[in-house]
């Protein structure tokens, strides 16, 4: 069984796969003042939840966007199952050829994800991940990665607003029944929601004309159940494209050996 982990900015994804079928997969947050060892004690949890052994565990990988948690996590995966894990970067085979001005920039996620992507979906292909940041990320029809788009997430966008004006309130975010708010809470997430979808939409546009392509078109991240309803393009949700693209990826790496 391979046990699977996405290190993001705010969360992270655990997965567990045997014989490609996703067994469990659950988010943790990402708190960088934790240790190896409060890592591992997560870890053990998310494993007995789901009623599966140490020794069950015969593989592991780990993409991660923060640097400061990697050897930690790497080090909390080896504690709770005994197997280093493997973590995507530089020297990894990944099986995606990417076009871009240095290809080492490209996050761990991003790789992952677009390799998952790929094997679901095929080319072209935008996939769209909205977290911290809401990330577009361009496949053209010969399957290469041709670049990104990066804008604010919807966190971050709220939290800026409610930051930035003294006399609008945090709110909890689902889409309203209205575009045109009666209410200030209405009013902002009108103005959130609505507006990340008309954004997505406009980008998506944008994209398609450039690139001049019709393509599939994927998102996930925590916002994405929120927002992508409320888009007028056609939009997947999958939320597993990490899990598949970092079982892929560790398949690729352990035929290679």
């Amino acid at each position: 069984m391979l046990f699977t982990i996405g290190i993001n900015n705010t969360m992270t994804e655990l997965g567990l796969i045997d014989g490609g079928k996703i067994l469990a997969k659950d988010r943790i947050s990402s708190v960088r003042g934790k240790t190896s060892l409060e890592y591992a004690v997560l870890f053990r949890s998310f494993l007995d939840m789901n009623g599966v052994g140490r020794d069950e565990i015969d593989g592991a990988i780990l993409s991660s966007v923060v640097p400061y948690l990697t050897d930690i996590v790497q080090d909390a995966v080896k504690r709770t199952t005994g197997c280093t894990p493997l973590v995507v970067g530089p020297g990894i085979k990944n099986g995606l050829k990417i076009r871009i001005d240095d290809p080492k920039q490209l996050g761990a996620d991003i790789v992952a994800r677009t390799v998952g992507g790929i094997e679901r979906y095929g080319a072209p292909l935008i996939l769209i991940n909205m977290g911290s940041a809401t990330t577009f990320s361009a496949v053209n029809a010969k399957g290469e990665f041709v670049g990104t788009v990066i804008v604010p997430g919807v966190g971050v966008s709220l939290n800026a607003l409610v930051e930035a004006t003294s006399q609008l309130p945090g709110i909890d975010l689902n889409a309203p029944r209205h575009v045109v708010g009666t209410n200030t809470v209405d009013s902002m997430k009108s103005g959130i929601v609505f507006g990340q979808a008309a954004l997505i939409d406009g980008l998506v546009e944008r994209i398609c004309e450039e690139m001049d392509i019709d393509p599939a078109i994927a998102a996930s991240g925590a916002y994405a159940s929120t927002v992508v309803p409320a888009c007028r393009t056609e939009i997947t949700i999958d939320e597993d494209l990490l899990l598949v693209g970092l079982r892929a990826i560790y398949e690729k790496n352990r035929r290679s050996k």
